[in-house]
């Protein structure tokens, strides 16, 4: 192939040479010419070029006499583009047979084969014009270098890093500065006597081999670098590549891993490389003295970086800053392990916004800090679009100062989450069962959970259990839902399920359970292994019907052995009997009162006094539901 190529390059342009010919020695013999016509333009530029030759040439110029400039030939910008580029590549391309100009600075005939570019451009003079035109050239000029030499870093990258082309090309692409400081470096080197005489090729591979240019991509791709963080943290090296194999073992030694390395490269600032390995030391044993343990360290600079860019008076000034709200060193370092930003991510001014903000509350200095050590999450909410728009919205729900500062304590995580998107769906939802706002706004002080279960995972799901397992009707779901709003936030698997099952292996009917769920709202919540002694015993002790237990389901929440165990005891030594409502929803004192007139009323109608039943229906119209012990009386123990 490259035998037919030289001997169609030479025939075609020997039948161009005898066309010239032809025209300078018109008495020759007549020789058939095949026209080229689409090499025209390089016919004509061949033939304007021996002209220039033939007037430089001239031997009756006396040499003490300075010819008159040759007059400006205009070429046009793609021809000059043209022209330039030819000028400057460096590497051979492809001819084809019938091609004037040698295409490379490195064959034998190119300083005859090349045109003189200030013959074509003309000679440039001191006008406004040819200034600039001079510096669109060089302008061109750095252009078709830097392409240059992002094909030799491309081809550094396939041939001796074994990558693949796209991977490569996406990695070169991307390295604007450090394509750079090849170049720069390259022209830096002609100025050594070894390599005056060296190609500009040679020049860039021998930087790139010296900088370890292509083992330090291989590297960083090894440790799980995308090409967009290798190409950026290479530019940020400013050429100084060995500085970020240095502080990436440094970043190892504190525990940064995976792709949190790359992170804490680009977060940190330009200047990360430029600091010493003792200024990081010692930031790093600062935030250690102050509750930070070492294992959390890799945790905290890879989610804040910018902690490696602060001075050391800085670092101090930060931490000083939560410490003299009242935290100690575990909470602070807690702190900082649960939001690494919160100690590098906002300025002193943000963070006192908030604080003030914060203590509109009623809360004070010491509040405010045990609140960010519990959820220092709040430092990175906006005034503006997340707390003042909540605090709207729940003044529109007639919840109180008071009632918001109960929320921000029990649940502050409700300040962070979005207002559209999470609380306002769900209070929809509320409204759309009948309950009113007011009683909505009751509802969230009572329960603030209860915004942060989901709407369609949980609260949903249960207010559907509730209507078709469980029996509550539609008139009363609205009542039990605003009455005891924690019932949304159990499990039907492992909570209401089991304990309705257990309700109807007593033997109550769906729609007696559906209205004991509505007298006493806390039913489904308790625990069944603490609900089955107190039936048993009710039932083979006190020898009571299952009747007793429906109109008065509150008895599961009255302890066994503090109260209906030792109540029953003093009922059975005085031969007195009360219903389960009288007997234990009361205190202990009116309770020793009615057993006392209970049995002043036995003995005088033993005697022949009185008619007990009168008595007795007497006492039952006297004792109201006010008189009764209603709360106080639960036993925390038998709740999940």
């Amino acid at each position: 192939m490259l035998l037919y190529c030289n001997i169609s390059y030479t025939s075609s342009f020997s039948l161009i040479s005898s066309s010239l010919r032809r025209q300078d020695h018109p008495d020759e013999s007549q020789v058939t010419v095949i026209r080229r016509r689409h090499n025209a333009k390089s016919l004509s530029l061949y033939i304007r070029h021996n002209r220039d030759l033939k007037l430089n040439k001239n031997p009756n110029e006396s040499q003490e006499t300075f010819a008159p400039p040759p007059p400006r030939r205009d070429v046009d910008g793609d021809d000059r583009s043209k022209l330039l580029e030819l000028s400057l590549v460096t590497r051979r391309t492809p001819q084809f047979p019938g091609s004037i100009y040698a295409q490379s600075a490195s064959d034998a005939d190119v300083a005859s084969s090349l045109p003189s570019l200030r013959k074509f451009l003309g000679s440039h003079g001191d006008d406004d014009d040819d200034g600039e035109s001079e510096r669109e050239m060089i302008v061109k000029a750095l252009e078709i270098r830097r392409k240059v030499t992002k094909e030799i870093i491309k081809e550094s990258l396939v041939r001796k890093g074994r990558f693949g082309i796209t991977y490569a090309t996406n990695v070169t692409d991307r390295l604007g500065d450090f394509v750079d400081h090849v170049m720069i470096e390259a022209a830096a080197l002609k100025r050594l006597p070894e390599f005056s005489e060296s190609r500009f090729n040679l020049r860039a591979r021998t930087v790139i081999e010296d900088s370890n240019f292509v083992a330090l991509v291989r590297w960083l791709k090894h440790h799980e670098f995308s090409y967009n963080r290798i190409a950026k943290i290479i530019c940020m090296s400013k050429g100084n590549l060995d500085s970020i194999r240095i502080m990436i073992e440094w970043l190892k030694t504190i525990h940064v891993k995976g792709e949190f390395i790359g992170v804490a490269f680009l977060r940190s600032g330009e200047n990360i490389l430029q600091r010493s390995r003792e200024e990081l030391d010692e930031v790093v044993e600062y935030l250690e003295s102050n509750g930070v343990r070492r294992d959390w360290m890799g945790y905290v600079v890879g989610r804040c970086p910018e902690l490696l860019s602060f001075s050391m008076e800085e670092v101090k000034s930060r931490v000083d800053f939560f410490l003299k709200m009242g935290m100690n060193q575990n909470d602070f370092g807690t702190m900082v392990y649960d939001y690494p930003k919160i100690i590098g991510y906002f300025s002193f001014e943000q963070m006192e916004t908030k604080i003030n903000y914060l203590k509109e509350f009623g809360l004070s200095t010491e509040e405010v800090g045990r609140l960010l050590a519990f959820k220092p999450h709040l430092m990175g909410c906006s005034i503006e679009e997340r707390w003042k728009p909540l605090v709207k919205y729940f003044y529109y729900l007639g919840i109180p100062k008071e009632g918001m500062r109960r929320i921000l304590v029990v649940k502050p995580i409700l300040y962070c989450i979005d207002l559209e998107k999470t609380i306002a769906p769900k209070v929809r939802f509320l409204q759309e069962m009948g309950i009113p706002n007011e009683a909505i706004g009751n509802m969230l002080v009572k329960f603030p959970s209860l915004l942060t279960n989901s709407l369609y995972k949980k609260i949903r799901p249960v207010v559907i259990f509730l209507l078709t397992r469980a029996g509550v009707t539609q008139k009363n779901i609205g009542k039990v839902i605003a009455m005891d709003p924690a019932l949304l936030g159990c499990s039907i698997g492992t909570k209401l399920e089991p304990n309705m099952r257990y309700y109807v292996s007593l033997g109550i009917r769906f729609h007696q359970l559906g209205e004991m769920i509505a007298d006493f709202l806390m039913l489904l919540r308790y625990n069944v292994d603490n609900l089955r002694p107190k039936y048993r015993y009710l039932r083979r002790t006190m020898i009571r019907p299952l009747q007793d237990l429906i109109e008065f389901p509150r008895f599961f929440s009255y302890s066994l052995e503090r109260r209906i165990m030792p109540r029953h005891t003093i009922m059975v030594q005085n031969r007195v009997n009360f219903k389960l409502r009288y007997m234990l929803a009361c205190t202990d004192e009116e309770f020793e009162r009615r057993v006392k007139e209970k049995v002043e009323r036995r003995e005088r109608f033993e005697a022949g006094l009185g008619s007990d039943s009168e008595d007795s229906q007497l006492l039952d119209e006297d004792i109201s539901d006010d008189e009764f012990d209603l709360t106080g009386s639960s036993e925390e123990e038998d709740l999940a």
